[in-house]
């Protein structure tokens, strides 16, 4: 499955929410709200800014909105501190800054403020959607106080291009072609495609061949009458032998024996006004002091 915006929806108008997940695991996604986690047992690695950062006990990292990003805990008892905030806190303080490296490399006591919100969001006591916003407040000046810092610049402006160019294949994949993107992107084909695969992790010609794949999986499900020549020709394949082929490499089926409820799942990302959750099953919410949030979309 191509993973998609995801969209945190806080509890009384606040503007926090905090827990603690077990064996983290998700697709690669983005969202306007910030995260802040931290290592509490065991290790992860973490995809983000187009670097993968290994993080282990004691250690925190720093997701900045809008950032592209995926987790892979080393193991199923990893516990990880995670703190997710709306990106208006930030604003008044780093409006044309940011951090330049997600991981953080000074040590911030993100473990005392995880049991401090915890307290504050179960006690619902007056005010308490503010409070928890103002200590949240407080850790992040600290940590833009002592880490190093560069200028909001051109390389933010690209990478909102990048979401909007996958918006444009996500739309128009049966006809889109590389020189489309590259024509887009306002590149040289050389350098597209070293930026491409540094954003996605595979190749625009890889990329395209798995969101073509996708739409094509969704239609044998939902009609199998369909001849398998007019899906290959909907979904922009050209010939039914690439078709077959590019299929199988992707799903492991042919398309005549697809499951019903097959998935198709890899760790791209694709911009969209609509949403997703991103945890995978095997991830579990071992603790917070509130329901987790609801996530729009499907």
């Amino acid at each position: 499955m191509i993973a998609r915006k995801e969209i945190w929806n806080y509890l009384d108008n606040g503007q926090v929410w905090a827990g603690i997940y077990k064996n983290s695991q998700n697709m690669l996604h983005w969202h306007y709200d910030c995260e802040l986690v931290q290592v509490k047992e065991g290790a992860i690695d973490v995809y983000c800014d187009r670097r993968k950062y290994t993080l282990t006990k004691g250690q925190s990292l720093f997701i900045d909105s809008g950032q592209v990003h995926y987790m892979h805990a080393h193991t199923t008892d990893t516990l990880l501190y995670t703190i997710v905030f709306d990106d208006v806190l930030l604003r008044p303080f780093a409006e044309k800054i940011r951090l330049s490296s997600p991981k953080l490399y000074g040590n911030y006591p993100v473990d005392e403020l995880y049991m401090t919100l915890k307290h504050i969001l179960s006690d619902k006591k007056t005010f308490y959607t503010t409070e928890a916003s103002c200590e949240v407040t407080k850790m992040m000046i600290w940590i833009f106080r002592n880490e190093r810092l560069i200028k909001r610049s051109s390389v933010d402006s690209t990478a909102q291009a990048f979401k909007s160019l996958l918006e444009e294949i996500s739309e128009k994949y049966r006809y889109y072609t590389f020189d489309d993107a590259v024509s887009f992107m306002g590149m040289s084909d050389a350098y597209f495609s070293r930026y491409f695969r540094s954003m996605a992790g595979v190749t625009f010609s890889q990329y395209l061949n798995f969101v073509r794949t996708e739409r094509a999986v969704e239609m044998i499900q939902a009609n199998r009458s369909v001849p398998v020549t007019e899906i290959s020709d909907q979904c922009g394949f050209g010939t039914i032998r690439n078709f077959n082929r590019i299929f199988k490499e992707l799903t492991g089926f042919p398309p005549s024996q697809i499951p019903q409820d097959f998935l198709l799942k890899q760790e791209f990302i694709h911009a969209s006004d609509s949403a997703f959750h991103p945890t995978l099953g095997d991830c579990d919410l071992y603790e917070s002091p509130t329901p987790p949030p609801v996530k729009q979309g499907t």
